[in-house]
């Protein structure tokens, strides 16, 4: 009876080991693809700055002294030829007392020698005299009259020194800095006013990026005040600066603008949009972007995995920019390619995935 429960319990225990599932083979991640369509891709940048001057003035006395006088201040508006700040011109004015003595005495000297000479003309027919007299006389002449002449000379010079003891406008305009007070003792061509001329006036921008670097095209900009976006003109890009400020890091853009409209002037802070030029470039959402970390030791690139057939690749692309939940691919992908969009974070290159077509699959 035992030697058959024990023959029962073998053929049990084989028929348990006939019935169990062979090993199946390893399930493939499922990824989710997007083909590559390439497009044309500008980007569109809100800029705010302000209204300046097309030009722009630093006002400085050609002299230096003390300022005894100044008319003007911030915001005020000039005329061409209008005093805007006095020196003390007590030093100036001894110079050219100086000048003037100088210039009295030469003049008595000229009529001295002058006297002389014609004494020697006539004298001279007659044999009273001897040709070395006379050559003296004349040259004794020749000299006063070129003193006389250099005296007069430094006369007008310090007349002139004296007359840039008063500061005064070359063109009409709105001060827009001042750099000097009464009792300041200025040099020679140091500021002492900012103005901003009369004439053509910019929308000038600061740009963090070198989007700009490119020339732009001559396109039409709505320039609007930031106060009041119903106020608006209409300008073009005049000038873009071909290197980025050390101090700010910014480009400079500047929009020369049509006559303004009320309620914008110098000094305004106003909004516009402008749109850099266009390239080809690939639309892909954030997720599809990964780093290739194959290399230590440097900062890592950008990269996405792409399908060759059904085995992953990791290729290195160039970002354009980066946009709310999607990124701009400049460079690395061709028209056609088959990038994963979705469950790639656990890939490796040369892999085998199963792709869902369909993100609700």
């Amino acid at each position: 009876m035992a030697a058959r429960l024990w023959m029962w319990a073998g053929l049990s225990i084989l028929l348990a080991g006939c019935d169990k599932p062979a090993p199946s083979s390893p399930e493939r991640p499922r990824v989710q693809v997007q083909q590559v369509q390439a497009s044309q891709f500008a980007a569109a940048v809100n800029l705010t700055g302000d209204i300046q001057a097309r030009v722009q003035t630093q006002l400085s006395f050609r002299v230096g002294g003390k300022i005894i006088e100044r008319k003007v201040d911030v915001g005020d508006r000039i005329s061409a030829q209008q005093v805007l700040a006095r020196l003390d011109p007590k030093d100036l004015q001894t110079s050219l007392d100086s000048a003037k003595a100088a210039v009295i005495a030469e003049q008595a000297r000229v009529t001295q020698t002058s006297a002389a000479f014609v004494r020697q003309q006539k004298l001279l027919p007659k044999g009273y005299t001897s040709q070395s007299e006379y050559d003296s006389a004349q040259a004794a002449l020749r000299g006063a009259q070129s003193a006389l002449a250099a005296a007069q000379a430094q006369q007008a010079n310090a007349r002139e020194q004296l007359s840039y003891t008063a500061l005064v406008a070359e063109a009409p305009g709105v001060i827009t800095a001042r750099q000097a007070e009464v009792g300041q003792v200025v040099q020679a061509t140091a500021p002492v006013f900012g103005l901003a001329r009369d004439g053509d006036r910019d929308a000038v921008f600061n740009v963090y990026e070198s989007l700009f670097v490119k020339p732009v095209e001559d396109q039409p900009v709505t320039v609007s005040l930031l106060d009041d976006p119903s106020i608006k003109v209409v300008g073009k890009v005049r000038e873009v600066t071909p290197a980025v400020s050390a101090q700010s890091g910014t480009l400079q853009v500047k929009i020369t603008l049509e006559k303004l409209p009320p309620g914008m002037r110098l000094g305004s802070v106003v909004s516009a949009s402008l749109d850099a030029p266009s390239s080809s470039s690939v639309e892909l959402p954030w997720a599809a972007l990964t780093k290739d970390l194959s290399k230590t030791g440097v900062p890592a690139d950008s990269a996405v995995w792409v399908l060759q057939g059904d085995r992953t690749q990791l290729r290195k692309v160039k970002v354009l920019r980066y946009l709310t939940g999607k990124v701009i691919i400049g460079d690395g992908l061709q028209a056609g390619d088959q990038v994963v969009v979705a469950g790639g974070q656990l890939l490796h290159p040369d892999m085998q995935v199963e792709v869902v077509k369909e993100a609700g699959q």
